[in-house]
Parts: structure tokens; C-alpha cells; sequence
């Protein structure tokens, strides 16, 4: 028998689903044999435990830390953590000095890195650049304390005979070259990256030169005094770079935005900097007296939104730009202790929570097969399917995008098979009233589709946007709970869509539910169909049993007319 167009499109949603399936369980096998990918979704703080940090505040000009400051430096925090995603980790204030960090497993420097950056944020103008490797890297038998005494020896000396550092009088633009005194040049060619100035160059002075090397200690920068500060950055994102045709370059850049001061002082910078000769043309992003990155200037940037590109990878890219758009803390902070913490709640709670759900799983799986006979293996299978792609999804996010599974999510996705039986339940009682109206199997299937789909959109579209505003609103756990909540929507719309549907289309093709089986779910007598043909009815029947249910059915559906013509029969 040939197929019909609802057949071939039930075919394809099909294999459709079954790519989706594959594709991603491919993706996190690549991660796992290429990257720190795992096969299960990583824990949460409250379920695995982690690191904990404690950050003490302090202000370079000795004033007292206010408490908005720490507050606002307890939000820039949580924003720096969770930048790659929802992680799940707890930041709060302790006492009038002290932020407590805690970060569910063992955390990667990286993030390290990104809590404990004190993160002043400065542009400032490249007037010198050159290698900052450690002089002994080129003879390993060289004696490191004799080399370095000899370095700051010479130093000394070029400094002494060169002059004062600083020219007088000062000029008034950092760009430029008269910055560079005899006695800084000097000072500049003995820098080495590995020297005590290195670390030291946090605490420079904002309206002089600056001696510093980037975050590899590989090369040393010559920069002028800060131009812009960070808090012009309103945004920066890292994606793919994009010709002006709009086609895509291939390579990962940062793309800043800046607010209206920014724009204005950033767009005479750029006129200065574009088409000045190396290293002039480089305009350094200094995040605690570290240069994050020093691009060349390509043009003349006006509307406030440069564009960093480079080597970059996409990891990269996105922890620069998470350092741009968070870097400006309002208060510096030193870390004072760093230890691992256990779990707050442990494996136990999470099989109790896990158990619960199999529970609720269960009750659903019964009503099904009690309601809808045979038709309940199609819930069952449902449910299968959206289960596998939930924790594919899961697991994805929690390589990609940081993720971490916590209880709070574990109850979201508990929640969500309530949403996804309610989607099958609204479907199957569509295709039931289509048979009452007289309609085929096939038929009703297509038909009850139609009307069935639509409130499914519309419950799963209120679910889906409590879930995005409680996303938006919340912190910590309730976020996470969001996440899965409105996740498993999504699912839920996925799965009925590319495989409920589409299997009921196929089954509707065999004998099984075709000859309306009494143990189908679908049995047009059982369900008391009340049509054979278009607006004709059948004959109410006196009878008992099935007959009698139809005529009762028949007799409820009759309008005003029928019951005013079956009354004129009866007298």
C-alpha cells in the first residue's frame, strides 16, 4: 500500500529525532575522548561538594569598605562564575569585610583566576613593546640570583646616568613618545616578566607610563597613562567574526560595547591610533596592571563597538570577554584561606530525590495503562525517548556551558513529567472525540492532532515562560530549577511533535487499532460513536451495554432541531 503525505512526514520527523539523538550523543563522545567532557551531567554544590574560597575586601585608599560595594562586588562575582553557564555556586557576604565563594567540585584555575582578580580594568597606549622571558631562559646553567642582581645592577646604572624617569614637563597626551624618557627606556630594556616590578605593576599610578607584561609573561609592554576606564564596557561577547558582506571569517573574536562617554573618547583614540606606526597603532586592555590583550588599531571606531581579533579559541575569546564586561570590581580583595567542602546533601538525597521521581514515573505509567489500554506503551515510550534526550541535553550543557545538576533541578524535571503526560493526555483525548465524531482511525489521528497541538503550545508556552522569568529573577538553586523546568518543556514539545505524534500515525496503519481492538484504547463502540456518515446519527437504541452508551452519546449531541424532529416522530 502506498504512503500518504502524513505517513512520509511522520517517517521523516522520525528519522529527524533519531539524528538529534545521535548527533549529540556524538558530540559528548568527542568530548569525552578530546576534552573534560563526562557521560553523566557534573553535580552541584549541594550534591557534590566543592571549593571555597574566602576573599577579604580592602580599598587601596584605607577607607572602610561599604556595604553596597560589597554587594555589588558580590554580583560582579556571581556574574564572573556563572558566565559559562549555570554552575550552581553559592557567593555570599560574611560580616562587613569578607565574601565567601564556594564552587561545587574542584575548581579550574580559570575560574580561579576570574574570583580572584582584583580586576581594575584600564585602557592605556602601547608605546614600547619587546620579550619579557626571564634573561637565564637562554643558558639553564646560569645562576638565576646572580643573573637577576646583575639585571637590576645595569638598571640601576642606565637609570642613574639616563636621568629621571619622567619628563618635564608632562605631556598631555598618553600616546605620546615623549613619555619615554632615556631613563624609562633603560628601566624598560632590564624588565623581565619574572621580576618583583612584575608583580608590582597592580598598584601603578593611573596617570603615568607603565611597565608590565601580558598574562603569559612572555612579552613586556612600554604603555602610556590611562585613557578609558573599564566601567565604559557595557557588554562584551565573544563569537564568530563576520566580514561587512556578513559572511563568516572562521575565527573566534570579542565584540565590545561601550557606553556613551566610552564611544565619544574611544572614537578620537581610534582616529589617533589608526595608521600610526608599530607599536603606536596597539591599544593595551589592562586588567591589574596585566595586559589582557593588545590589539592593533585596523580603523577608525566611532560607534562604540571595537572588535578584539586574534589567535583565539572559542574558550579564550570567552574568558577575555568575561573579563572586559566584569573586570571593574569596586573594591580590591586578597584571598585569605582556600579549602575543598563536602556536600551539603549528598549521593543519599539525590537517590531519595531520583527514587521520587521513578515513583511519580510509575503512578503515570499505571493511569496510562489503565486509561488507555494499549495506547499506554506509546506514553511509556514517550517518556523513554524525552528522558534520553533530557540527560543528553544535560550532559551537553554540563560540558559546554558549565552546568551542574543540583536538587533544585532535579525537582524541575520531576515537575516536568506532570507537563509531559498532560501533552500526551490532551492527544490521545482528541483522537478519542474524532472517533466519537465518526472519524476513521487514520483520520482522527491527523484531526486530533491538529486540535491537540495547539493547546499543548499554549500549556507548555506559560510553563516555558514562568520557567525564562524565574531564570532571569533568580540565583543559586532556583535558578537551576528554572533551567530544568524550562528545559524539559522544550523536551516536551520535541518529543510529542517528532515521535508521539509520528508513532501514532504509523500505528493508526495496522490492524491492531484499525479494526478499533477492544483493548486498543480506541474502540470506536467502547468510546460510544455516535456517527456513520456526515450529520447522520445513529438511531438511539433501547438496549443495554455499548448500544445503550452510543444512544445516550447520540442523544447528547443532537442540536435543538434533531430533538425537536425526533420528538414530532415519537407523537
Amino acid at each position: 500500500m502506498a504512503s500518504s503525505p502524513a505517513v512520509r512526514r511522520a517517517r521523516k520527523s522520525l528519522i529527524f529525532l533519531l539524528a538529534i539523538i545521535v548527533g549529540l550523543t556524538g558530540l559528548i563522545a568527542y568530548g569525552v575522548f578530546r576534552s573534560d567532557a563526562t557521560w553523566t551531567p557534573k553535580l552541584a554544590l549541594d550534591l557534590q561538594g566543592g571549593t571555597q574560597i574566602l576573599l577579604a575586601a580592602e580599598q587601596t585608599d584605607g577607607q572602610a569598605v561599604a556595604g553596597e560595594q560589597l554587594q555589588q562586588a558580590v554580583s560582579i562575582i556571581r556574574q564572573r562564575v556563572d558566565a559559562a553557564g549555570v554552575s550552581e555556586a553559592e557567593i555570599t557576604t560574611q560580616g562587613n569585610q569578607h565574601i565567601s565563594v564556594a564552587i561545587p567540585g574542584k575548581a579550574d584555575e580559570a575560574t580561579l583566576q576570574r574570583i580572584e582578580a582584583s580586576a581594575k580594568l584600564d585602557f592605556r597606549p602601547v608605546l614600547a613593546t619587546g620579550i619579557g622571558i626571564d634573561l637565564t631562559a637562554a643558558d639553564p646553567n646560569a645562576d638565576p640570583e646572580a643573573a637577576k642582581a646583575e639585571a637590576e645592577a645595569k638598571a640601576a646604572q642606565a637609570e642613574a646616568a639616563a636621568g629621571p624617569v619622567d619628563p618635564d614637563p608632562l605631556p598631555k597626551d598618553a600616546g605620546d613618545l615623549a613619555w619615554v624618557t632615556p631613563a624609562l627606556q633603560a628601566k624598560f630594556e632590564s624588565f623581565t616578566c619574572a621580576s618583583e616590578e612584575a608583580l608590582d605593576a597592580r598598584d601603578s599610578k593611573a596617570d603615568r607610563p607603565l611597565i608590565t607584561c601580558d598574562d603569559s609573561g612572555t612579552a613586556k609592554y612600554l604603555l602610556g597613562p590611562v585613557e578609558l576606564g573599564g566601567d565604559v564596557i557595557t557588554d562584551a561577547t565573544a563569537q564568530m567574526g563576520t566580514t561587512q558582506t556578513g559572511a563568516t571569517t572562521g575565527e573566534w573574536v570579542v565584540q565590545i560595547t561601550m557606553d556613551k562617554t566610552g564611544t565619544e573618547k574611544f572614537g578620537k583614540i581610534s582616529t589617533r591610533l589608526y595608521g600610526a606606526p608599530e607599536p603606536q597603532n596597539q591599544f593595551a586592555f589592562v586588567l591589574d596592571g596585566s595586559v589582557l590583550s593588545a590589539p592593533t588599531m585596523q580603523g577608525q571606531i566611532l560607534d562604540g563597538r571595537p572588535s578584539i581579533s586574534g589567535a583565539f579559541t572559542q574558550e579564550s575569546a570567552q574568558a577575555l570577554a568575561d573579563q572586559l564586561k566584569f573586570g571593574a570590581l569596586p573594591i580590591d580583595f586578597t584571598v585569605q584561606s582556600q579549602e575543598e567542602i563536602s556536600a551539603t546533601l549528598g549521593t543519599n538525597q539525590l537517590v531519595a530525590g531520583l527514587l521520587a521521581g521513578l515513583i511519580g514515573l510509575g503512578l503515570v505509567v499505571v493511569y496510562s495503562v489503565f486509561q488507555y489500554r494499549a495506547l499506554g506503551s506509546l506514553t511509556i515510550a514517550s517518556l523513554v525517548v524525552a528522558g534520553v534526550l533530557t540527560y543528553l541535553l544535560l550532559t551537553f550543557f554540563s560540558w559546554r556551558q558549565g552546568y551542574r545538576l543540583s536538587m533544585a533541578g532535579v525537582a524541575g524535571i520531576i515537575v516536568a513529567v506532570g507537563f509531559t503526560a498532560d501533552s500526551f493526555i490532551v492527544y490521545f483525548e482528541r483522537i478519542r472525540d474524532a472517533l466519537r465524531d465518526g472519524f476513521s482511525i487514520e483520520s482522527a489521528v491527523q484531526n486530533g492532532w491538529k486540535k491537540a497541538f495547539r493547546t499543548v503550545l499554549a500549556s507548555d508556552g506559560v510553563n516555558f515562560l514562568a520557567a525564562a522569568i524565574l531564570f532571569v529573577l533568580a540565583v543559586g538553586s532556583v535558578k537551576g530549577f528554572a533551567f530544568t523546568l524550562g528545559l524539559t518543556t522544550l523536551v516536551d514539545i520535541v518529543v510529542v511533535a517528532l515521535f508521539t505524534h509520528p508513532m501514532m500515525t504509523l500505528l493508526a496503519r495496522t490492524k491492531f487499532y484499525q479494526t478499533g481492538h477492544k483493548f486498543s484504547g480506541l474502540d470506536p463502540k467502547g468510546l460510544g460513536a455516535v456517527y456513520r456518515g456526515r450529520a447522520v446519527f445513529q438511531e438511539p437504541s433501547k438496549s443495554r451495554g455499548k448500544n445503550a452508551k452510543s444512544a445516550r452519546e447520540a442523544e447528547r449531541r443532537q442540536t435543538i432541531a434533531e430533538r425537536k424532529a425526533a420528538a414530532g416522530k415519537e407523537s
